[in-house]
């Protein structure tokens, strides 16, 4: 029989918990989505230098974009190690400032046309600061929500703040909509872009402040009482890499093309019903629609991994995100608003398959006194040949073919490597996080026996 759970939290103070994960996610995403957007709408005009091809300069601004993501590993290792030494409520609360100050700095920058390539330059610092601290938001946000939940129930609450990030993605088009919807192309370009970059300082607080009144996990507090009194074993990246390789790895395989999927779907499609000539303002009401469902799919997903299964729910959606370009570019083709939104949906809820159970499956992969690098490395590092690629490579695709076929093919090479990654994982449903951190004790003491 199992372990108890890393705690009995009631249902009400676990509901804060998630409450504190979900707010600091949703704020932290906004600012990232909102950068994707503003990308694909504004900053190849804004900020770079024109060309004649209107896809250079949105390929120059997803190449940016693409920094925030290579500073994610980094981000994953420095706060990895600060959240399993001081603990993971310190380092949300300074990731959520982090990220929400270079934002707002973002919403300030003068353009290319006033400060020349000074302009680029100061975006690309800021992408990087927003990046690295997105790296060390989602290890303590999930793992706050996952050392907290039962262990027969941890897929469906740890898949909680996972739905925050396509609420926060809902936030960030939601205003972009208003703004593009209200005012003029030109009053769009010149200043109400920046407002939706400005508005990020209210729902900062407002996240920082809920974070501010949530508790350790008794399981975290155990495993660092055990590291302050055990001088001979130590937590952090080096040592996660050393004692969980396969863990690492298979966290990755799970990662790419799960991450890649979700950037073709949300970002690129914003550029390729472009090139279509849809109207702008509709794309972003048909991704918020979309938005929400994705917030409904990714719960009732977790549910269903405490049920039947991490692996089979990954496997299918392995499987299924290989079809979507296939069958959705040929959708987007019609023009046709509904046909256009059932596309997207259905691209979001074969990602839901993948995403809902990451939160579980990576914590039950690694021990408590480890578990912050672990997941944050698995997760992060992935990330720079996932996600901060797949609209750069799908935009220059389109570019240089005038098609989509060699799209479909990249995602289906990418769902082939994550369908290996989801075969080859250990089923973990109900198992005890105590029970991990036992095993892991166990092979240490073995090891000093043997040494």
């Amino acid at each position: 029989m199992s372990a108890p759970s890393s705690a009995h939290t009631n249902q009400t103070g676990l509901k804060r918990i998630v409450s504190a994960s979900m707010a600091g996610t949703v704020v932290e995403w906004y600012d990232f989505f909102l950068y994707a957007s503003a990308a694909a709408l504004v900053f190849g005009t804004q900020f770079f230098p024109q060309t004649g091809n209107a896809l250079d300069g949105i390929i120059a601004g997803f190449v940016t974009y693409a920094v925030g993501f290579v500073a994610r590993p980094l981000g994953g290792i420095v706060f990895g190690q600060i959240g399993d030494r001081l603990g993971r409520k310190f380092t949300l609360q300074l990731t959520i400032i982090m990220i929400g100050v270079a934002t707002v700095l973002m919403g300030c920058l003068p353009t290319i046309h006033q400060i020349g390539y000074w302009a680029p330059a100061l975006l690309v610092i800021l992408r990087f600061i927003q990046g690295l601290a997105l790296g060390g938001e989602w290890g303590g946000a999930v793992l706050l929500v996952a050392e907290h939940s039962p262990n027969e129930s941890r897929g469906f609450w740890s898949s909680w703040p996972q739905a925050a990030v396509p609420l926060g993605n809902l936030l960030a088009t939601v205003v972009l909509f208003i703004m593009r919807s209200t005012l003029s192309q030109e009053a769009f370009l010149a200043w109400g872009w920046r407002v939706a970059f400005w508005m990020s300082a209210v729902v900062v607080v407002v996240g920082y402040m809920i974070r501010k009144h949530v508790q350790e996990a008794p399981i975290f507090e155990q495993a660092k009482a055990e590291v302050e009194q055990t001088k001979s074993i130590s937590y952090g990246v080096g040592e996660v890499i050393k004692k969980y390789p396969r863990g690492i790895l298979t966290a990755m395989g799970l990662r790419f093309a799960e991450n890649i999927l979700y950037y073709i779907v949300v970002s690129f499609s914003i550029v390729y019903l472009g090139t279509l000539k849809v109207d702008t303002a509709s794309i972003l009401g048909l991704l918020a629609i979309a938005h929400v469902c994705h917030f409904i799919f990714v719960p009732i997903v977790g549910y269903f991994a405490d049920k039947v299964g991490r692996k089979p729910l990954y496997i299918a959606g392995a499987v299924l995100g290989a079809t979507w370009g296939f069958f959705a570019f040929p959708m987007f083709d019609t023009k046709e608003p509904i046909v256009i939104l059932l596309a997207i949906i259905i691209g979001l809820a074969f990602h839901a398959l993948m995403y809902a159970g990451q939160p579980a499956i990576m914590a039950e992969m690694f021990p408590t006194r480890m578990r912050y690098s672990g997941v944050s490395l698995g997760y992060q590092v992935t990330s720079i040949v996932a996600g901060s690629l797949a609209p750069i490579i799908a935009t220059t695709i389109l570019k240089n073919t005038g098609g989509y076929f060699g799209i479909n093919m990249y995602l289906l090479a990418a769902c082939v490597i994550t369908l290996i990654a989801a075969l080859s994982m250990r089923e973990t449903k109900g198992k005890s996080l105590h029970e991990v951190d036992a095993e892991e004790r166990a092979a240490r003491e073995g090891d000093a026996v043997t040494a």
